[in-house]
């Protein structure tokens, strides 16, 4: 059996917390997020200011803090590590919400759990799932995609892998790309329905509920403010309707009358149409006996 994990208020063997901190709203920072926090040797985080700030405000004396960006991570990542084998606390926060959604924590992760450091998570807000849950769109299967490529190639294949998933889609934004992002969804994925939510949990939080053609059209004339980011969340793609057997029984005459024989024709048309070969074969077989 396994050894328990270590908790993150404890700093006898050394951990790397992951702590979630407010997106807005500063009564969201949890009592555990506070603990952990306060007893942490070092504070890892995107902007020392920023986080500076937020533990004056919510009353917290701030231990050492470390820039974590994805300029510096290397040696800043073996730092922490060695810290934390040390029997240190390692508070690790992103500028706000839960570390490790579209920021570097994720690789100081993979050190900890490489190096055999205990990792420990302080749940807690996330932009993600408050877009998600405030959205009024399905919540049961979803797919993020964080923030997508911004030119060229690379776009052009995620919008497009975009297109045929059915799962709900939820992206990040920032204020200068909306426009274009949201005239781009509409292009490749469709008039479908969406939400944009803006200043989550803050005083002036924002939920628009549409198609993705009226939100494109909303942004183009409302002046949205420049700082923060967007959460753009998009149905996911209808089911497409079964295939009948009349449909696959003329793709069939059309193989078997250019000369295919029964078995190569249903293997054709079973890879055009995306069905079985078993069923393609059988109504191969139906036609000609």
């Amino acid at each position: 059996m396994s050894e328990p994990q270590a908790a993150a208020g404890e700093n006898t063997t050394g951990v790397i917390a992951l702590v979630a901190t407010p997106i807005g709203n500063l009564g969201d920072l949890s009592p555990r997020a506070k603990e952990t926090l306060a007893a942490a040797n070092v504070i890892a985080c995107e902007d020392t200011r920023r986080t500076g700030r937020l533990l004056q405000l919510t009353n917290i004396k701030a231990p050492s803090l470390v820039c974590l960006n994805e300029h510096n991570e290397p040696e800043v990542i073996d730092d922490l590590i060695a810290r934390a084998k040390q029997g240190e606390l390692v508070a690790v926060v992103a500028d706000a919400g839960t570390p490790g959604i579209s920021d570097p924590p994720a690789s100081l992760v993979q050190a900890a759990v490489a190096g055999g450091v205990a990792v420990d998570s302080i749940p807690g807000p996330s932009a993600l799932l408050a877009g998600l849950s405030l959205s009024g769109l399905p919540m049961a299967r979803f797919v993020f995609e964080g923030f997508l490529p911004r030119s060229g190639a690379p776009r052009a294949q995620r919008l497009q892998s975009l297109a045929g998933e059915q799962r709900t889609i939820v992206l990040f934004e920032a204020p200068h790309r909306l426009k274009k992002t949201l005239r781009d969804l509409a292009d490749s994925l469709g008039d479908r329905p969406a939400a944009l939510a803006r200043e989550l949990t803050k005083l002036h939080q924002q939920v628009i509920r549409a198609s993705l053609a009226e939100l494109e059209t909303k942004a183009e004339v409302e002046s949205f403010p420049v700082r923060g980011e967007f959460v753009i969340v998009i149905a996911g793609a209808p089911e497409a309707p079964e295939l009948t057997d009349e449909a696959i029984t003329a793709a069939l005459r059309s193989e078997l009358a250019d000369g295919a024989s029964k078995r190569d024709a249903a293997a054709y048309v079973a890879n055009h149409l995306g069905i079985s070969k078993r069923r393609a074969y059988g109504l191969a077989i139906q036609l000609h006996g």
